[in-house]
Parts: C-alpha cells; sequence; structure tokens
C-alpha cells in the first residue's frame, strides 16, 4: 500500500513537473538558448575549449531538450515504457542536477533557467530541487519494470509522438515569433525606471557568539557588548534586488545616454549582432523607419562593434542612430535580431518581432496614448 502511493506520487511529481517545466521553457526557446550558451562558454572556460563546438547550436540544443522533457512527462504520467522512459529520465536528471550543482558551488551561472523566466530559483534552490526529483525518479526507475501501462501500445506511441511534433512546432512558433505569455521585466506595460530599483531596503541579519552561545540579531552588536561577529545574510534578498540592474546605453563617444531612453516616445530597434542579424524582413524595417523619420525618436541598440554595426545600417539603408548596450540584456529585452521595441517615459508600450514589424499608424497610435 506504501509502495503504491510513493508510485502514484512519484508518477504525477515526476511527470507533471516535467510537463509544466517543459511548457515554461517552451513558451521562450530563446531563453533557453541564452542559458545554455552561458554553461557552454563557462564549460570552455574550465574543462576545454571542446564546448565551444555547441556555443553556435544552443537553440537547437535547447529545442531538442524541451521537446524531450515534454515527451518524458508524458511518458511518466502514463507509466509508457517505463524501461527506456526512466533510464533516459536517469540521464537527463543526471545532466541537470551536475549543471545546478556546478552552478552553486562555483557559483558560475545564477539562475538555471530550469522554469524560464516565470520562477526564478537560486542556483542552490535549483539544486535542491534536482536532488528531489532524483529521489522520487530513482523510485521510478527501481521498480520501472512493475508498472503496467495506464495506456496501451498503439495510442502510448501515438500520443508521445504527437506531445513531439506539437512542442516541436510550438518551439519554432516561439522562435520565428515572441513568447506566447511575457514574464520578463520588459514585458509590455512595465516601467523599466521602477524595475531597476528594489522593492525594500535589505534587512541584514547578524550571527554573533557570546559565552559560547549563538545570537543572531538585525542590529549590529559590537565587541564592547561581548559579542563576536560570525557572519551575515540578507533575509529579503528577493525584493532588495532589482528586477533590472545591467541596463545601460552609451552612445559612439561614449557617454552614457540611459535616462534619454527613458525620455518621450522612443522605437529601439535591437540588433545585438549585427553579423548574425537576419535581413529577411530588413524592407519593413526600412519603410517603417522612413515613414517615422521626424515623427518619433528612433535608436539603434546593439551589442557588436562599431565597425560591424556601422556595416549593417549601411548595407541596409537604416538612416537611424546608434548606441551600445549588453548583449545578454538586448535579448532579455527583445528575443528577435533584429526586434523592434516602443517606450515612452520609460513605459514598454510594444515589442515585436521582424517577423511582425508593426505598421506606421500602430506606432503612432502606441505612441501618442
Amino acid at each position: 500500500m506504501i509502495k503504491k502511493s510513493i508510485d502514484q506520487f512519484s508518477r504525477f511529481f515526476v511527470g507533471g513537473l516535467f510537463i509544466f517545466s517543459g511548457l515554461i521553457k517552451l513558451n521562450d526557446p530563446v531563453g533557453t538558448e541564452i542559458k545554455l550558451h552561458e554553461y557552454f562558454e563557462v564549460f570552455a572556460a574550465d574543462f576545454g575549449s571542446f564546448f565551444e563546438l555547441f556555443i553556435p547550436w544552443s537553440l537547437e540544443i535547447g529545442l531538442v531538450m524541451i521537446v524531450l522533457e515534454l515527451m518524458l512527462g508524458v511518458a511518466i504520467l502514463f507509466f509508457f515504457r517505463m524501461n527506456i522512459t526512466t533510464k533516459v529520465l536517469m540521464l537527463l536528471l543526471t545532466f541537470f542536477t551536475f549543471l545546478t550543482f556546478y552552478s552553486a558551488y562555483f557559483n558560475k551561472v545564477t539562475d538555471c533557467g530550469c522554469f524560464g523566466d516565470a520562477i526564478k530559483l537560486t542556483p542552490w534552490e535549483s539544486f535542491t530541487k534536482d536532488v528531489i526529483l532524483m529521489v522520487f525518479a530513482l523510485h521510478l526507475y527501481w521498480y520501472r519494470k512493475s508498472y503496467e501501462p495506464a495506456i496501451r501500445t498503439r495510442p502510448g506511441f501515438a500520443l508521445v509522438t504527437a506531445t513531439g511534433l506539437l512542442s516541436f512546432l510550438l518551439g519554432v512558433y516561439a522562435i520565428k515569433n515572441l513568447p506566447f505569455i511575457d514574464f520578463r521585466a520588459y514585458k509590455i506595460g512595465n516601467k523599466i525606471p521602477d524595475q531597476m530599483i528594489p522593492e525594500e531596503l535589505p534587512r541584514i541579519e547578524y550571527t554573533f557568539t557570546k559565552n559560547g552561545q549563538t545570537v543572531t540579531s538585525e542590529k549590529f552588536l559590537g565587541t564592547d557588548q561581548g559579542y563576536t561577529y560570525v557572519s551575515s545574510r540578507v533575509l529579503n534578498e528577493e525584493k532588495a534586488k532589482a528586477k533590472i540592474t545591467d541596463y545601460s546605453v552609451i552612445n559612439p563617444q561614449g557617454e552614457d545616454i540611459t535616462q534619454q531612453t527613458f525620455t518621450g516616445p522612443i522605437l529601439m530597434f535591437i540588433i545585438y549582432n549585427a553579423d548574425k542579424a537576419s535581413s529577411e524582413n530588413i524592407s519593413e524595417l526600412q519603410s517603417l523607419i522612413e515613414s517615422l523619420n521626424g515623427k518619433v525618436n528612433m535608436l539603434i541598440l546593439t551589442a557588436s562593434d562599431e565597425a560591424a554595426i556601422e556595416k549593417f545600417r549601411h548595407e541596409h539603408q537604416l538612416a537611424v542612430p546608434y548606441a551600445f548596450a549588453d548583449a545578454t540584456v538586448l535579448k532579455t529585452i527583445i528575443r528577435s535580431n533584429p526586434g523592434i521595441t516602443l517606450w515612452r517615459d520609460g513605459i514598454v508600450l510594444g515589442n515585436w518581432h521582424h517577423n511582425n514589424t508593426p505598421t506606421t499608424a500602430e506606432v503612432l497610435s502606441l505612441s501618442e496614448r
């Protein structure tokens, strides 16, 4: 009876969490690409340049992992082909657990991206989550041959295959557009300057020793009172940290013009990598820029060097001034290269993938609200 209860809990806990995690990441495959890119860069620096080979394929690898995660979740829920399902599950979980432990212990990647931008976990929280998952996954693996499938073979194959195919198509759609649900700090309606201010001042808890006893206090207790300082920690770490900490814009003269992007309406074209920017819909961008000239302030934001962005602008006749920002920040602002974002007084009014370039009327209507 106890084993049966653990079987059912493990089935729904592991399968459900895999499906939930997969759906969150399927909403934003480019976000998963960014995280994998970070991991591969860290591994290349720590373990060898071999991992640099994977960096250009971060998006494809991420999409395959997302699809696999969803297929495994569905298979586990139905106890389908548990012999092979649990083996693949253990391989994937071992990989995830290693990533989160390495990130936590060596403080390499501060957010694993396990649940995309929807739920932020610290490295140690991510590792703890994976260890708990591993316990129940090991239970499923150990008893894998004793489970009766909750679905027949043909319908089971059809269900898992359909899950994989639908997941892949939705992932491709999300890549070619923008996330279905935007969890980022730069989503429409957010005021960026407010996102750069912490919700609360940090509350610090200090740990001291006195006469062999451990004492904690939110006040710093001095040695004149007999206390010896041991350590401290921030009690409200999430609220004491701004959601946006690295948004900064520098013009070609080296001047910080961040505040200018918070003044009035401004249409910004995000080209975080000019060498890899798509030119598929460049004619629509050209038409939009020409029609808005003199009506709305416009700016290109890039992480490329001056030579690369100058070349891109002249090749495609984009008569818009440019400035520089961090590549990861720009990828966070918009999941498109190039992408378009419209702000007024720091409030995000619209975000567009280059496949969905807005009309002149749409931009003017939003900017005049």
